[in-house]
């Protein structure tokens, strides 16, 4: 699946394009911060890893099919050199029928001769989230 748009901002900008296209649930925009590389990997809170685009696409087209998941991205840890870049963020989530929730989620982007591009977003439930929490999963 090729990709025609060129970002060749930096990965903040790819990062804060993944947050927006996650919350307006533009599963085609979001899919375009990927890298065109077979080998990208994404992992969900208490889900299994998945690999390849396939695999990626189909569970965001699920995640999304609800509408918009209203993350907003805070506390931002990066660390990077001239290829790539690793972000660490606390996401909070909300909205819909389940309680407030806090993740943590590390992005890296690489950066490819057509711009910067996702080639893994890990989030997982942060310990001792928020009040009332009941340890309940949360899947995005």
């Amino acid at each position: 699946m090729k990709r025609q748009k060129q970002l060749n901002g930096s990965a903040a900008e790819v990062e804060s394009a993944f947050y927006d296209a996650l919350n307006r649930a533009d599963l085609e925009a979001l899919m375009a911060l990927w890298a065109d590389d077979e080998e990208i990997v994404c992992i969900h809170p208490g889900a299994p890893r998945l690999i390849g685009h396939a695999a990626i696409r189909a569970s965001w087209a699920a995640l999304l099919a609800g509408g918009g998941l209203h993350i907003l991205p805070t506390q931002l840890h990066e660390t990077h050199n001239l290829m790539s870049s690793v972000h660490t963020v606390v996401e909070g989530l909300a909205g819909g029928a389940a309680e407030p929730a806090h993740l943590l989620a590390t992005n890296v982007y690489v950066k490819t001769p057509r711009g910067w591009r996702i080639v893994l977003h890990h989030a997982s439930l942060a310990p001792g989230g928020p009040p009332g929490d009941g340890g309940a999963q949360i899947l995005h």
